[in-house]
């Protein structure tokens, strides 16, 4: 992958301030037009973008400014990173050794029948097949279909159980929810309840004497009255 400067403006605005360097060769380094390098030279542009030493981020050495500052006809280069980065792979599917390919078969009906809610694109990923395989297994039309045997991929090293979790996550998503039919239990409606016999009745409320009240309060204060003279003798 080339190598690109980072942040140019910001690094074209250092430039101006700090160096001696023409406006055609800050704006061939920093991939501007010259009228650009000048409108930031004459504060017309790039007001608010602080400037960003190409020296201190390793992408310009202070002997490259040198030499250009002495020479008009010199162009700037990009000093040499000191750590590569990888090129990123391009995604594509995965790729299932020679000896755990025999497998996939066993892996793919074990999450036909384990995980139905993936689709034939995930299990792809997951197992690095195609789909028509999958359909051929799902729907029995495999050539060895009467010899597998559900396997779980993670335990055949096809897939890493974060992937699958990750997988499953995904379809969960998208899923449905399930209706009442479905999950085999619904609500019975108020008018329903109120007619259960739940094994009890209810027991009526008794009216409530106030006499009959007020004459056991007093027999009780009584006889505490006649403890208390029993106690003094």
């Amino acid at each position: 992958m080339a190598q690109q400067l980072l942040m140019p403006k910001a690094t074209a605005v250092w430039l101006v301030d700090n160096t001696a360097l023409s406006f055609d060769q800050i704006a061939q380094f920093c991939k501007l037009h010259p009228l650009e390098v000048k409108a930031i030279a004459d504060g017309e542009s790039a007001q608010g973008i602080k400037g960003l030493d190409p020296i201190a981020t390793g992408q310009l050495s202070r002997d490259e400014i040198a030499r250009g500052e002495a020479n008009i006809n010199h162009k700037l280069k990009l000093s040499e990173p000191k750590v590569r980065v990888p090129d990123s792979k391009r995604k594509g599917p995965r790729y299932t050794p020679v000896s755990k390919r025999q497998d996939r078969p066993n892996a793919i009906l074990w999450l036909v029948r384990n995980h139905p809610e993936l689709k034939d694109a995930q299990i792809s990923r997951l197992v690095g097949t195609t789909k028509s395989t999958i359909e051929q297994i799902r729907e029995r039309t495999h050539w060895n279909s009467a010899n597998l045997t559900p396997m779980d991929p993670v335990t055949l090293g096809l897939c890493s159980q974060i992937d699958l979790d990750l997988e499953v996550e995904r379809a969960a998503k998208g899923r449905p929810l399930p209706t009442a039919a479905e999950v085999g239990a619904t609500l019975e409606s108020a008018r329903e309840t109120e007619k259960l016999d739940y094994g009890y009745e209810r027991e009526e409320e008794k009216e409530i004497d106030a006499d009959a009240v007020f004459a056991k309060l007093k027999s009780l204060k009584s006889d505490r009255k006649d403890e208390d003279e029993d106690d003094n003798f």
